[in-house]
Order: C-alpha cells, then sequence, then structure tokens
C-alpha cells in the first residue's frame, strides 16, 4: 500500500486512507445496486437501536455534560491545552467568534423555524393540547434541548480529548489516539486502524445526512421563488452543483476566499436575524422571551435530560416520539464528533481545560437560545396560541423544508428574505463540504496540514456522492430514510466517543497537577507517546522548522 500510495503522489497513512476508501466506494455501490434492500436494512436497523438501545443515547450525552462541567470546575481546569506555559494561538475575542462561528449553520437554518412548530403541532409529552401557549413553552425547552448545552457536549467531549492527546502527548490527529491510555502502541496496529476507519466512515455519512437535509431545504427554497419541484432530481442536480463548488475551491486552493465566504455568510445570518427580531412588530415580545425562555430551558433540564418515556410502551406507543427526534439528533450529532472535534482541538492550543469546556458549551449555546426566541418564538405567535392550526404548522406538516420560507412569507421583502435564506444554505453546504473533506483527510494523514489537492477531492466527489445517493435510496420519506440511516450509523461512533471520554479520565488521573503544570508541563507518559509517534513516522507531515523543533525537544527530555 505505500509503494502504491507513492506512486499516486499521495501523503497520508497507506491502510487507513485505502481501507476507508475501498469501504467508502463498496457503500456507494451497494446504494446503487441494492437500495431498495438496503433501505429495509436501515430501517430494520433504526427499529432496534431505538427500542433497545434509545436509553443509552440519551442517557450517554446527559453524562457526557456532567463529566464536562465536574472536571472543568474541578482542579484538572487548570491543564494547560499544551506545554508548561504555552500561550493561546488565538486571542479570547478571535477564539469566541470561531466558535460563535461553530454554532450556526444549515443545522439552524433548517430547524429554526421546523422544530418548535413541530413540537407545537405534535406535543412530545402527553396531557399538552397542542397550539397552546403551554405547547409552546415545551417546544421551545425541547428544541433547546436538542440544539444547545446537549449537542455541544457532543461536540465538546471529543474535542477536548484531541486538544489534550494532540497537544499535550504529540500525538497524530486521529481519532485513535484518544485511545492511547487504554491501548498505547496498539493504537498504531489494527485495533486503531480499525478505529480510525470507523471514524471516518461514520463522519462521511454523518456529512451526507447534513448535506441532504440542507440540499431539501434549498430546493424547497428554489420551489417558493421559482416554482420548481423540490423532488430527488432538483436535489441531486443542487448536490452536484455545489459539490462542485466545493471541490473547484479545492482545486484552485482558495482558502482565502472560503474564509471571506465563511464570514460573509455569518454575517448574511446575523443579518437575517436582527431583520426578522426588528420587522415583525413582536420586539418587545421578544425581548421579554428571552430572558422567560431561558430560565423556563434551565428548569425544564433536568428532567429533559433524564426523560425517556418509559410509560410510552405500556401504552403501545414504543419510542416513536424520542426514537424520531432525540435519539435521531444524537446520533447525527456524533457522527459529526470527529470533524468538530479536530476544529476544536486545532483552535483550542494554549487554553486551559476550564476555558476550553466553558467557551465549547456556552457560546454556541447562547447563540442558539437567541436563533430559537427569534426564530421559534416569531412562527408560534404568527401561527397562533388559540387551539387551532396555523398557517405555518399547515406548511410543517406538508413538508419540514417549508417551514422557514412559508415563515418568511408574513415579513416584508418576502422573495428576498427566500432567496438569502437559500443563499445561506448553500454557502453553509459548499464551505462545510469543503472544510469536512479537509478533516477527513487529515484523519486519515495524522497530521494538521492539508493533504495533496488529490486526496482532498477525492473526499469532497464521496461526500456529494453518498449524499446524492441517499436522496435517491430515500425517495419521497427522504427525511425518514435520512433518520434510519443515521441512527444506525450513530451507534458504534457513540460508543467510540463514550469509550473516549474514560480514555481522557484515565489520562487526567495520571496528572499529578502541581508538578505537571507549575514545573514539569506534560506527564512522563506523553514525552513517551510523543517520541514513539514521531520515531513511529505516525506524523507524516510537519514544517521543517516545527519538526526540528520537537525533535530537539525530545532528545532533551531524554
Amino acid at each position: 500500500m505505500e509503494s502504491l500510495a507513492r506512486r499516486l503522489g499521495l501523503r497520508t497513512q497507506p491502510t487507513i486512507f485505502f481501507v476507508s476508501a475501498g469501504l467508502m466506494i463498496l457503500i456507494l455501490a451497494l446504494l446503487l445496486v441494492f437500495p431498495a434492500q438496503l433501505g429495509e436494512a436501515f430501517g430494520s436497523g433504526r427499529e432496534w437501536v431505538v427500542t433497545n438501545l434509545g436509553w443509552y443515547f440519551i442517557f450517554g450525552v446527559t453524562a457526557w455534560l456532567v463529566m464536562l462541567l465536574v472536571v472543568a470546575f474541578g482542579p484538572y481546569g487548570e491543564i494547560v491545552l499544551g506545554d508548561k506555559d504555552q500561550k493561546p494561538e488565538y486571542s479570547f475575542f478571535s477564539w469566541f467568534t470561531m466558535l460563535f462561528a461553530g454554532g450556526i449553520g444549515t443545522v439552524l437554518m433548517f430547524w429554526g423555524v421546523a422544530e418548535p412548530i413541530s413540537h407545537f403541532t405534535t406535543p412530545p409529552k402527553a396531557g399538552v393540547e397542542a397550539y397552546t401557549p403551554e405547547a409552546a413553552t415545551d417546544a421551545m425547552n425541547f428544541s433547546l434541548y436538542h440544539l444547545s448545552l446537549h449537542t455541544w457536549a457532543i461536540f465538546a467531549l471529543p474535542g477536548l480529548a484531541f486538544a489534550y492527546f494532540i497537544h499535550r502527548y504529540k500525538l497524530p490527529a486521529r481519532v485513535s489516539s484518544v485511545f492511547y491510555p487504554l491501548l498505547k502502541e496498539r493504537i498504531y496496529g489494527p485495533i486503531g486502524r480499525a478505529i480510525d476507519i470507523i471514524a471516518i466512515l461514520g463522519t462521511l455519512f454523518g456529512v451526507a445526512v447534513s448535506i441532504g437535509l440542507g440540499t431539501s431545504q434549498i430546493g424547497a427554497g428554489l420551489n417558493a421563488l421559482f416554482g420548481w419541484e423540490n423532488g430527488t432530481t432538483l436535489q441531486v442536480l443542487v448536490i452536484v452543483v455545489l459539490t462542485t463548488v466545493a471541490v473547484g475551491s479545492i482545486v484552485a486552493g482558495l482558502d482565502k476566499g472560503i474564509k471571506f465566504l465563511s464570514n460573509l455568510n455569518i454575517g448574511m445570518a446575523i443579518g437575517l436575524m436582527i431583520f426578522i427580531f426588528l420587522a415583525g412588530g413582536m420586539t418587545l415580545f421578544l425581548t421579554r422571551q428571552l430572558f422567560e425562555t431561558l430560565g423556563a430551558y434551565l428548569t425544564a433540564l433536568p428532567g429533559l435530560a433524564l426523560w425517556n418515556d418509559a410509560l410510552a410502551r405500556e401504552t403501545g406507543d414504543g419510542w416513536g416520539w424520542q426514537g424520531g427526534w432525540t435519539v435521531f439528533y444524537w446520533a447525527w450529532t456524533v457522527s459529526w464528533a470527529p470533524f468538530m472535534g479536530i476544529f476544536l482541538a486545532r483552535i483550542s492550543r494554549g487554553r486551559t481545560i476550564r476555558q476550553f469546556v466553558l467557551g465549547v458549551l456556552f457560546a454556541p449555546s447562547l447563540f442558539t437560545l437567541i436563533w430559537f426566541v427569534v426564530f421559534g418564538w416569531s412562527a408560534m405567535r404568527i401561527d397562533g396560541m388559540d387551539g387551532a392550526e396555523g398557517p405555518i404548522s399547515a406548511a410543517v406538516a406538508e413538508s419540514v423544508p417549508l417551514a422557514m420560507f412559508e415563515f418568511f412569507s408574513h415579513y416584508p421583502l418576502t422573495t428576498i428574505l427566500q432567496g438569502l435564506a437559500v443563499i445561506i444554505v448553500a454557502l453553509f453546504f459548499a464551505t462545510s463540504a469543503d472544510s469536512s473533506s479537509l478533516v477527513v483527510d487529515m484523519l486519515c494523514t495524522g497530521d494538521g496540514e492539508a493533504g495533496p489537492v488529490r486526496q482532498r477531492m477525492f473526499w469532497g466527489i464521496s461526500q456529494g456522492a453518498l449524499a446524492a445517493l441517499l436522496i435517491v435510496l430515500a425517495g419521497e420519506e427522504g427525511l425518514t430514510a435520512l433518520q434510519q440511516v443515521i441512527t444506525v450509523v450513530g451507534l458504534p461512533m457513540f460508543t467510540l466517543m463514550f469509550l473516549a471520554g474514560i480514555s481522557l479520565l484515565v489520562a487526567l488521573r495520571k496528572e499529578r497537577l502541581r508538578f505537571v503544570t507549575e514545573v514539569v508541563g506534560v506527564p512522563q507518559e506523553a514525552k513517551e507517546a510523543g517520541t514513539d509517534a514521531l520515531e513511529r513516522g505516525e506524523i507524516v507531515h510537519q514544517s521543517a522548522e516545527g519538526e526540528a523543533a520537537r525533535r530537539e525537544a525530545l532528545e532533551s527530555e531524554r
């Protein structure tokens, strides 16, 4: 495999790259040849996972959130993610804005109106009447439960583990590295390679599902603007066009351009939110709701965090609601964990564990709160809380992706707002596809640098092809099929991240706090791990200056 990699001009860990690529191509072929059979298999798999292991997902994410807060506020919170006296690479403001940027995207654009309205229409808990103020409050609580602190706990756990083992142990930027305390040198053997391959495939599926959701919303926007039918053909065409844009940026090396577009995209999203806040005649109502919603969410959070709807099975409802919402969300989000973990680790070198955890959990969650208050409460008030279905609820019942565009029809400049929403989602799609192909490539190479263009092109095209085939496989029941796929794929990823948290706790227990943070900087085990990784050639690329500095440091430690 090494000779093949050299002949192809690749710079990667051959086993991880070629096995991941081979399995990716095999999955694409199977999706193309056996769509109906695979659809049935994923449907059966999802039913089994939700019925038997739904509690595992719900308990797990809550446990991660509690663990992160305990570590942050305990003595280990003082540990620096790097060497002794390591200074943060970014100012606090720059770091905060990058976390802030990570807090919005196609997910909030898709669900900002659709989720509160969905729960408003069909209350999750028994005894709550739909289309009432009580249903609206519950709807907002569940929306925030799904997309604020708990979601960011799923990102923060692998992000902290990555940052700790990459910056402190000097290990490769791979998922297997976080299992060093449990596996030691076996992270470079078959077990470690298998972990990395599972993580890469899970990440590709997670990104593909997000692309599928974003594409369905773009299609709904084009339908609202031009009357085009939002069917499989249009959605696949959208994927092809935007994947071509993303791959084109990889080929052209337009890193600065992508950064500019990302910043522009964030600015447009914030501008859209401010317009809705000011233009709907509900500014005072939304201001009051901002504080009231925060209080209601924090009050309801303990109950929501452990709610399993256990008695529903006695009435024959099974796990219907939570399986389609909470379990799906956690399975989907954890499939993004390696992608977001690498990103968070890269920007957090030099931060303390306390700074990392509190920043990653609370900065994006605060923005999510504001976003849902502005869009969710505005939508429910427009719909009416008099016990009867309103126009936005009717649109969501017809098609979830239509929610945002029906919502905009109740504001001035409707066409401009709908067009802007399509552009925002499309740009999020293109920039996410580009950056996720970079991260998947990094998971193969094991370093923090971009590989050759052809490697990133391969992953970018693969993501688009997988998303397109999932759309074709899904057919008319698109959202349901995507939920089935990601729930099944998310189970092994969820288990990996659960074990990663245990591995991180094992490593932290070996830290002698005063000695480590004030005298030496890193534990002896960390020095040995970094030396071993360098000697094995597992860190396949560094700048000449960085490699020389690291070798000098390792020699001095000996």
